[in-house]
């Protein structure tokens, strides 16, 4: 009786997947993803119209932004890039036993580390915090406040990177519907302890700590009897010698710095800016969540599909289907980021005025938020591309040219803070703004890297690829310039009345920038990748 968990084909002997697979995948990952996402948004709405920008929020923001940029290093980043290669691997060569093996010995590995890590912070936060939180020692209420909030969020480290890890399982079966779907927890979690447990604190922001807590657990539990299907629920074992574990380890060490760049970006970001005026850790806080939404729904849907099968395309050694699939990934990238960023711009002010403005979030947090979303916005084209180069090299377990680049654009990044923020004066809005610049930077190293390696090269139609994009894209941004009007006119208008005029806009356009595409002779075989 076959020993794997489908049956009695091995990953060898299974036929390939139809054409199409990849943006079957895509979509599922992407349809489950929007229900997080829209949750998200739903939450962020929540917490602007109930709390507004200020130093609660500033203290919350900063303190769930430790763990997390943290889960990017130990979870979705660095871990997720050295784990899936080598868990692959192990899938396509090897037997059942062995593959139940790794994922018992990293897992015993991984949660000691973690938590060890938890234990230390929580104990030593009040020292910890004083140089993540210097800009709030100079309101001892403020600074307090996060501290208490650090002690509570950032076990969600230990919680939210086992689920990672079972999340890297399932993805790696091809189950990409059920982790995608487990951030909503977090959304449902935050949502309900803002307007229901709030009201029961002294200090109402609390409450959005503890629903950050309880969201890990709830995350965490959901994917357990989906991995127990697979016959792959972890019994951890502390096992560092496994040959597994130590290949998992040797690709994370250098990849912990090079495949975060961006989330080190973020953190650098939050320290200069809790020195800056109250509310700006709270004001790119906001704007980076609106940019994140097709960030989130789309990019890394494609990354999350992409990764696992550019390890298996590198294990049989398949290069030209490896650059194909480099090539299809790019273009998709493309057709959701540009037309998403021209939106975000032309319809920065009447979103957020929609969203957020209200009694505790006034037209000059709206002024305030506008200038950094547009400033995220220029690179989010970028921030998508490093999510599928970067798995470019990770799959094929190239962790030194990712951390090289990695080192440029962060260097680059803090560079261009201190010019931005202390020359220019341009304040949160300069933070922003050097990101995205990095994130550019980053991006185009990474590309130029793969062409040079000869791993990656554009496939043919590109001209025609490019002139339907910048077609449809023309049709959308007008039809969004003429439509939208002042943006000061959306603040007479009541909630109703700015929600249908901003539906009519975004379908309009979405609307617009489809047939754009359709006339110009772009069809549904364009957008299939082949696994």
């Amino acid at each position: 009786m076959s020993d794997t968990p489908e049956g009695n084909q091995t990953e060898n002997s299974r036929p390939p997947k139809r054409r199409g697979g990849l943006l079957r995948s895509s979509a599922v990952t992407g349809s489950m993803t929007l229900v997080s996402r829209v949750l998200g948004l739903a939450r962020d709405v929540v917490l602007a119209r109930m709390f507004g920008p200020g130093d609660g929020m500033d203290a919350f923001f900063l303190a769930f932004k430790i763990p997390n940029f943290l889960r990017r290093l130990f979870a979705e980043g660095a871990f997720n890039q050295a784990f899936v290669p080598v868990l692959s691997e192990y899938r396509s060569q090897r037997a059942h036993a062995q593959v139940k093996e790794l994922v018992d010995s990293v897992a015993g590995s991984l949660s000691s580390v973690l938590l060890v890590l938890t234990i230390v912070v929580v104990l030593a936060a009040p020292y910890i915090s004083i140089p993540i939180a210097y800009g709030f020692r100079d309101n001892p209420a403020k600074f307090a406040l996060f501290v208490d909030m650090l002690q509570i969020t950032f076990p969600y480290l230990f919680l939210i990177s086992l689920t990672a890890f079972a999340s890297a399982i399932l993805n790696s079966y091809d189950k990409f519907a059920i982790p995608a779907l487990t951030p909503a927890l977090l959304n449902i979690a935050m949502i309900g302890s803002a307007v229901f447990l709030s009201p029961y604190m002294a200090q109402p922001e609390v409450a959005l700590a503890w629903g950050v807590l309880i969201a890990g657990v709830c995350q965490l539990v959901f994917q357990l009897p989906y991995l127990a299907r697979l016959r792959l629920l972890p019994l951890p074992k502390l096992q560092p010698k496994h040959e597994g574990v130590q290949r998992v380890m040797k690709l994370m060490i250098p990849a912990l710095f090079g495949v975060s760049v961006s989330q080190i970006n973020l953190l650098l970001d939050a320290f200069i800016a809790s020195l800056l005026v109250s509310g700006s850790v709270s004001w790119l806080y906001f704007s980076d969540r609106l940019m994140e939404l097709p960030l989130g729904i789309f990019g890394i849907a494609i990354a999350t599909v992409v990764l696992p099968s550019l390890s298996r395309k590198h294990a049989v050694k398949s290069t030209l289907e490896f650059s194909a699939m480099l090539d299809w990934a790019f273009r998709m990238v493309l057709l959701i980021a540009v037309p998403a960023s021209l939106a975000l711009v032309l319809l920065s002010e009447p979103l957020i005025i929609t969203l957020f403005q209200g009694q505790n979030f006034s037209v000059d947090d709206v002024g305030k938020v506008t200038s950094s979303l547009q400033a995220y916005t220029l690179g989010l084209l970028a921030f998508m591309a490093i999510k599928i180069f970067a798995p470019g090299y990770y799959s094929r377990q190239d962790t030194s040219t990712p951390v090289r680049i990695g080192i440029i654009a962060m260097v680059a990044n803090m560079v261009m803070n201190i010019l931005f923020v202390f020359v220019f004066d341009f304040a949160h809005t300069g933070l922003a703004l050097a990101t995205s610049l990095a994130a550019m930077l980053n991006a185009f190293l990474l590309m130029r890297g793969l062409m040079v390696q000869g791993v990656f090269k554009f496939q043919a139609g590109w001209g025609l690829f490019l002139t339907r994009l910048i077609i449809a894209n023309v049709l959308m941004c007008t039809f969004l310039y003429l439509f939208a009007g002042d943006w000061e006119r959306w603040l007479e208008w009541g909630t109703w009345k700015r929600i249908i005029e901003m539906s009519i806009l975004c379908f309009g356009g979405f609307l617009l920038y489809g047939c754009g595409l359709f006339v110009t002779g772009m069809r549904l075989q364009h957008f299939r990748g082949q696994e």
